[in-house]
Order: C-alpha cells, then sequence, then structure tokens
C-alpha cells in the first residue's frame, strides 16, 4: 500500500528562493509549432484498468512515443534549446555551432539535449551514472551525444557535468535547479506544459484526482502548475515517488530542501535523492499528497499494464503503479495519469 503524505503547505508554499513553475503554454506551442518532429500525443480511456481500480475512470496521457524520442523529456531541454537558437536570430540549423551542452541523466532527459543540440549545430555531452543500462547509452549515441559514464548515482554524475561545464566553458543543461542555477531548468520545466495542454484539451471531464510521478519533480510541479490554472482547487493531485528516494515526500516533511538516501530503485529515471527547487516551490504548493511506493508495487504496475498492452518501466508507470497498488480516490474518481515513457527495449 502506498504510504501517503498530506501536504501542510497546499496552497501557500514554501517560499524558496526559487521561481514557481512556468503554468501558461503559449509560448511553448508557439515554438513546437516550427518543428516538423511535433504531433500531439493520445489520451487513452483505460477503462479496463478502472474497473480493476475502482474508481470511475482512468485517463491515460501516453508520452512513450513523443517526437520520436519515447518519453516526454522530449519537450524539455529540446525547447530549452530551441529557445536560446531563436533568441539569435540566425538559420537555426547553424545557429547554436558554437555551443557545447552538458548534462546529467538517467536516459531520456540526456535524449532531449542531444536531438535539441544536434538540431541546432550544437555538440551534446552526457553524463551518466553507473546504474544507467548500456542500452540507454546507445541510444544517446544514436542521436550523436559524447557519453561519459561517471558516478554511482545521478547526484554523483550532476556533480561531474557541472564541474566540466565549469572546466570546459560549456553549458549545463540540467533539468533539476540549485540555488543559483534556475534559469535553464525554469525553460526545461516550462516545455512539460505542452503536455499538460494538451491531455486539457482531450480530457472529456475535468480530473478529479491526478496522479504524477516524479523524481527530482520536474513534470510533476508543471503538470501540478498548469491544472491549478486550467481546474482550480478541484483536482487532488498526487505525488508518487520511490520509497527508495523520496525527496520530495521527505522534503515536504521538513519544510525545505533535503538530501535523502537509499538503496538503487529499480525506478531508475525517478532515482533522485534531492528535489529540484523550482519543483519543490511548485509542488508545495499546488500538489495535496505526497506518496511513496515500493519496489515490488512499481513493478506489479508495470506488469499490470503490460498485461493491458501499456507497456511501459515501473519509472514511466509509476503514477499508476500507485493507484495499482491500493491509492485509493473513491468509486467516482476521474483519475488522469502520465504514462511517461516507454519499455527499455522499445
Amino acid at each position: 500500500m502506498p504510504v501517503v503524505l498530506d501536504n501542510p503547505f497546499r496552497g501557500h508554499g514554501l517560499a524558496l528562493d526559487a521561481p514557481m513553475p512556468a503554468d501558461d503554454p503559449t509560448g511553448v506551442a508557439g515554438l513546437l509549432a516550427n518543428c516538423p518532429a511535433h504531433a500531439a500525443t493520445p489520451l487513452i480511456d483505460a477503462a479496463p484498468l478502472a474497473t480493476r481500480t475502482g474508481v470511475a475512470s482512468v485517463s491515460i496521457k501516453d508520452e512513450r512515443n513523443r517526437m520520436g524520442l519515447g518519453s516526454f523529456k522530449a519537450l524539455g531541454a529540446a525547447y530549452a534549446i530551441a529557445r536560446e537558437a531563436a533568441a539569435q536570430g540566425t538559420d537555426w540549423p547553424t545557429s547554436l555551432g558554437d555551443r557545447t551542452y552538458v548534462t546529467a541523466s538517467a536516459g531520456n532527459h540526456g535524449l532531449s539535449v542531444a536531438a535539441g543540440a544536434r538540431l541546432f549545430g550544437a555538440r551534446a555531452v552526457i553524463y551518466l551514472a553507473e546504474t544507467v543500462p548500456q542500452s540507454f547509452a546507445a541510444r544517446l549515441k544514436a542521436k550523436g551525444a559524447d557519453v561519459v559514464y561517471e558516478g554511482r548515482n545521478y547526484e554523483a554524475s550532476m556533480a561531474a557535468a557541472e564541474a566540466a561545464a565549469q572546466s570546459n566553458g560549456w553549458t549545463l543543461l540540467s533539468d533539476s535547479s540549485w540555488p543559483g542555477y534556475t534559469e535553464l531548468p525554469y525553460r526545461v520545466m516550462e516545455g512539460y506544459l505542452q503536455l499538460a495542454a494538451e491531455a486539457a484539451g482531450q480530457i472529456a471531464k475535468p480530473p478529479t484526482h491526478i496522479l504524477l510521478q516524479a523524481g527530482v519533480g520536474g513534470l510533476a510541479a508543471a503538470v501540478a502548475a498548469f491544472a491549478r490554472r486550467a481546474w482550480g482547487d478541484a483536482p487532488r493531485i498526487v505525488v508518487v515517488e520511490p520509497d527508495a528516494a523520496p525527496a520530495l515526500h521527505e522534503s515536504i516533511r521538513a519544510g525545505k530542501v533535503i538530501d535523502t538516501e537509499g538503496p538503487v530503485s529499480c525506478m531508475g529515471r525517478l532515482d533522485c535523492k534531492t528535489p529540484s527547487m523550482i519543483a519543490l516551490n511548485g509542488l508545495a504548493r499546488d500538489a495535496d499528497a505526497f506518496a511513496t511506493i515500493t519496489e515490488a508495487e512499481a513493478e506489479r504496475g508495470a506488469d499490470v499494464l503490460a498485461e493491458l498492452g501499456l507497456a511501459t518501466t515501473p519509472s514511466g508507470g509509476a503514477g499508476l503503479a500507485a493507484l495499482i497498488a491500493g491509492l485509493d480516490p473513491g468509486p467516482d474518481a476521474r483519475v488522469l495519469a502520465i504514462l511517461s515513457e516507454g519499455p527499455e527495449d522499445a
């Protein structure tokens, strides 16, 4: 059964020294309109899952083929890079030819950095923790990125990427944020608003519950900020994390940014021990509750989703795994969730 912490800061937040997440997708849609790979992803009415979990409906935003990159992350770093290219006012294919973007990633963010860099003539260097599968490294290299394995976890690989940026004059493009580093992560999160806006236009009725998986929290915070703009206080927003990496959960409990510790999680893309400051700032205001799930619950959730024709990873289906594991929003609940990535062998 998921462990749920109600958010005592709901409605007013923590007043961290960081911006709140953006909530207006207008600029994102305008820029993406110039991208030939861009197309809206589907919203699935998962009636069999609704019946199985005892709720009125389950709507799933399916990000498994976003822009051919296999996850919602395609909307983040590539959007931030496109903004910088547009600001140059020159031919886009060569507008960033003198730039190198460097980041750490569990795979999907790195793919977005690699794709965005290649589109605008820049170089991408992606640092991976030792736990990231070689399959992700191969996909990054296929997008033209240079891959460096360094560090036992995401935080260590990010420290290595930051050091490389400082030493080489490269641009650090993280999907997390910390004191003194917020501008580009803010733009990465802004890109995620596109999927939330699409879902709002596709769903038959506003959701009563929104389940959002989180690593550093960028996706969850962006969707939550948009949901409050679109639907006000009505939906109950629940953020779902691995119990091996409860960075947001514990930060809300403490009322400040907390560095957590734990074993390596099977939810690799969510295995982040420190939250993004921007994300925590927004979710402290916008989320109603924070839930953690076990490794077994995440794996069981992925198995159930595969049985229903919704193949993903324990990371990609973590929000729905909480529902499958016993999170009970009630029989009248209209649940909205995100299938955030495809299976690793896709």
